[in-house]
């Protein structure tokens, strides 16, 4: 497909998308190829609409809160002055929305875009405001792979709109993710090209007259000893905006500061009347705890700081998908003037996630379609296991990733047969931090796909009786009748595309070390869709941007949130193809990802409720030290030798489950007795009422809870969340002295034939438990989600749907929706058949929900090493990782 044709797509797709905009009900698909036919007709056009249609169907769907605000509500800052300031032009803002709009971005999006960011501005300083001094923090929390670049690429917009003179954009530690950067804020922001050998103009800067900032780094080149010394600039030398891309290690910041300092300070030390804004993407990245000297943190915060101040006038702002580490690690990792700086202490702001986002609720959480995203994998261990050296021979691959790679080949044949031919699509392999053994796994593919690529040119077009007797084409039948036999084409249809997948299918492996690139953009020129397989480590796992990424396969033993998060870059924008997505995954990755995801959901909705109750991110800092999770983080972070560790722990707004259960069958039927007795007394005489799923005793007082739960047995590794759930009660009962009693009995369960006995929820047992003494549920969730809906009066369950509402822009209701409403903690009471007949059913589990409003409430818990191996066991460390630029 030539370029012209694929501008015209564009064209026609624009047009369509405009012309439906301003629809008072959303169209029916035919109505929208109707409308599309007749544009095609005003351009002369005659090709494939269906892209073009979907396309328009999904923008049409699009929509994206205002999102949410946390700020410090005792400074004295106007964040209206944005709309105050009459004489702002806007015009590197208008540029990039024009931008948007001809690159596809449905217009309500791009409003959306406009509105967020100028309620970003307005938390920064007026940059023209009076006063010799002044300096803003702030936090600004998205989600992986949901338009963060897009989103800070429009606040720098709005600030050099508005008068911001020197922008610094910190693009984490890789040079490739620099820059990738440094070509989208060219394309977007600066208008024209930075590389030396081609300085065109492009994006925003092909609208005639635009005023082209400066930029002191280019596609190659990040800033560095020898540009400081041979620019001989001066901030003050430019009238239009400055921008820089860097690096965030030690060397370019030091580099960056001495230019500052020694070209432009003047004989106070500072720089005045140049208001500065430092971008620090991926912000969460400087808390890596690492060993190498040029990524140390604290090292690399103190050159942020004394870079911020040197600017009389400075705002810096972090942008990340995983604030676990900016709130939980940086007040232990860092010392007490460098985690003051940076602190997020005048505004948090949290990013809504548009509604076609293809994230961590759909992956993980929610039960539909993750079981037709996710697949677990159980045989890596023998081939290629989680620990493993540098040298290891690997002497094949497991059978699951070669699986995944011939789901792969089927993909991207239904996205052929789809129209989606001049569509990137990719693979990501992510099973080793070493570079040989990248290669080796590379080494492996390419002599399957070399394999495949022959079978499929030799069988595509032959009858099925010939194509069948062929292993290789066994194989990729296979997968099509495993994965996506319902997907709406025929085994016929999609073989008849096979050979096509070849055309233009390339192997990567990316990593700091190697000198091949992802380069989408040469082949989009070109009018192809590259077919990319890309086999990788930390490069794969931080701020790159695998494009139209259908099939992942991830074997990986990290536990530190932010990096394993941001190992998912399967999260993001999947139109026309979502139902083609596999994302393969060790279980243990799978219960990790679910928890996050979780854990993540209710930092958002603790933010939402602290703005409501008018407090400040100090409070949220204090609140998120305390949440239960940062235990896991601190102590990784801390405990490299076996002493102890105490921390306070606050489960406000928190559900804690008991999901690891003794199967022993003693303990079980002393448990279920247990159960039997508490029923038959009614929780000290409460009365029985019927819920959908069961029977509720409400308001029974707080120490009947706590009592049952004390006789209540569990696993020896999980009794000492037992005993902290005990205390949390025992540390609120004077605030909150009753509490609900659910016993979950869903009325197509088995058993519960005798009185006083639960009918029992199935759930899936993972892999070797059978024959131990513990079982570890799926996902590390024992109540089905909704449960905690159960009991809740119509009033409440409104009140659910319009916080939802609120949010979502649906409603789609979570059970931290419910936890906001419910105003005393809920016991939630099972009984478990295990599916799967070598263990021995049923088991009992309870969890209990605690409602917001205590995070002032906390508990000491005290921890060792062995606790933290038994919760988080021996992960890789990013520390570990071959794969820096260091």
């Amino acid at each position: 497909m030539t370029t012209t044709v694929i501008t015209e797509e564009r064209n026609i797709a624009n047009a369509l998308i405009s012309g439906l905009a301003n629809l008072a009900e959303p169209p029916t698909r035919d109505e929208v190829e109707d409308k599309a036919k007749q544009i095609a007709g005003i351009f002369g056009y005659s090709g494939d609409l269906r892209n073009i249609v979907t396309e328009a169907m999904i923008s049409v769907d699009t929509r994206m809160g205002a999102g949410v605000s946390l700020v410090d509500v005792a400074a004295k800052h106007d964040d209206q002055w944005v709309r105050k300031r009459s004489d702002v032009a806007w015009t590197y803002s208008n540029a990039y929305e024009n931008f948007l709009l001809k690159d596809g971005w449905p217009p309500q999006m791009v409003q959306s875009l406009s509105d967020v960011t100028a309620r970003i501005l307005g938390h920064l300083e007026d940059p023209l405001s009076e006063g010799a001094n002044w300096s803003r923090r702030g936090l600004v929390i998205g989600h992986v792979q949901s338009g963060k670049t897009a989103n800070y690429t429009g606040l720098i917009a709005r600030a050099a709109d508005a008068g911001y003179k020197f922008i610094v954009v910190i693009a984490g530690i890789h040079n490739n993710l620099r820059k990738q950067t440094q070509e989208r804020i060219d394309e977007a922001f600066i208008g024209r090209s930075s590389d030396p050998d081609d300085r065109r103009a492009i994006g925003v800067g092909l609208t005639p007259g635009f005023p082209n900032p400066a930029t002191l780094t280019n596609i190659n080149e990040d800033f560095n000893k020898n540009t400081a010394t041979k620019s001989g600039w001066k901030i003050n030398d430019f009238s239009k905006p400055i921008i820089l891309v860097i690096k965030k290690n030690v060397t370019t910041l030091t580099a960056l500061h001495k230019w500052l300092k020694e070209l432009n300070a003047e004989g106070d030390g500072r720089i005045a009347d140049v208001p500065m804004l430092l971008i620090d993407d991926e912000a969460d990245n400087a808390s890596i705890n690492t060993n190498k000297e040029d990524l140390n943190p604290t090292r690399t915060n103190a050159m942020l700081r004394r870079i911020l101040s040197l600017f009389a006038k400075s705002c810096y702002v972090g942008y990340t998908a995983t604030p676990f580490a900016n709130i939980f690690i940086n007040h232990d990792a860092y010392d007490e003037e460098v985690r003051e700086e940076l602190f997020p202490r005048d505004f948090i702001y949290c990013l809504d996630a548009p509604t076609t986002y293809f994230g961590a609720e759909k992956v993980f959480l929610d039960e539909d379609t993750s079981q037709s995203v996710v697949r677990p994998i159980d045989d890596c261990e023998d081939f290629l296991p989680h620990s493993h050296r540098r040298d290891a021979l690997i002497l094949e691959l497991p059978p699951s990733l070669y699986h995944a790679f011939d789901q792969f080949i089927v993909a991207r044949a239904i996205r052929n047969l789809r129209g989606q031919r001049t569509k990137h699509c990719s693979m990501m392999i992510n099973v080793s931090r070493f570079v040989p053994i990248q290669k080796a796994v590379r080494d492996f593919i390419s002599l399957r796909e070399k394999k495949m690529r022959e079978a499929v040119r030799a069988n595509y077009l032959m009858p099925e009786s010939v194509s069948s007797a062929n292993l290789y084409m066994q194989a990729l039948r296979t997968a099509f009748d495993a994965e996506y036999a319902e997907v709406g084409h025929t085994w016929i249809e999609v073989k008849s595309h096979l050979n096509s997948v070849f055309d233009h299918l390339h192997l990567y492996v990316i990593n700091s070390k190697s000198d091949e690139a992802l380069d989408y953009a040469r082949y989009e020129r070109e009018g192809i869709g590259l077919t990319a397989v890309a086999v990788g480590g930390l490069s794969l796992s931080r701020g790159l941007t695998i494009e139209g990424l259908t099939v992942s396969y991830m074997y990986r033993n990290t536990r530190m949130y932010d990096t394993l998060m941001q190992m998912g870059r399967w999260f993001g924008y999947r139109p026309g193809f979502q139902d083609l997505c596999r994302v393969h995954l060790s279980r243990e990755s799978i219960n990790w990802y679910s928890h996050i995801a979780e854990a993540a959901e209710e930092l958002t909705q603790q933010i939402k409720r602290m703005r409501r109750d008018g407090m400040s991110p100090r409070d949220f800092g204090l609140y998120v030290r305390a949440h239960p999770d940062s235990l896991l983080i601190t102590a990784a972070n801390k405990m490299r030798s076996g002493e102890e560790l105490t921390v306070e722990q606050s489960f406000s707004g928190r559900l804690r489950e008991s999901y690891i259960v003794s199967t022993n069958p003693d303990v079980n039927g002393r448990n279920f007795a247990l159960i039997a007795e508490y029923w038959r007394s009614g929780f000290a005489g409460r009365p029985e009422e019927q819920t959908d799923k069961g029977v509720i005793f409400r308001d029974v007082p707080i120490g009947v809870v706590e009592d049952f739960l004390k006789r209540f047995e569990t696993h020896s590794t999980f009794a000492g969340l037992k005993a902290d759930v005990v205390s949390y009660l025992e540390r609120i009962a004077e605030r909150r002295p009753l509490a609900d009693v659910l016993l979950i009995s869903p009325s197509a369960g088995s058993g519960g034939d005798q009185p006083y006995t639960l009918k029992n929820q199935v759930r899936v047992v993972g892999k070797d438990q059978a024959n131990g003494t513990a079982w570890r549920l799926n996902k590390d969730r024992v109540a089905s989600r909704g449960d905690e809906k159960l009991g809740l009066s119509d009033t409440q369950l409104k009140e659910a749907e319009a916080l939802a509402t609120e949010e979502n822009g649906n409603e789609t209701v979570s059970d931290t929706h419910y936890r906001m409403v419910r105003n005393k903690p809920l016991l939630m009471i099972h009984s478990l058949a295990p599916r799967n007949e070598a263990l021995v059913g049923p088991v009992a589990a309870f969890g209990v929900s605690f409602p917001y409003g205590d995070y002032s409430t906390t508990i000491n818990v005290v921890v060792n090493k062995v606790w933290l191996q038994q919760m988080q066991g021996y992960g890789d460390t990013p520390d570990e990782e071959e794969d820096y630029d260091a």
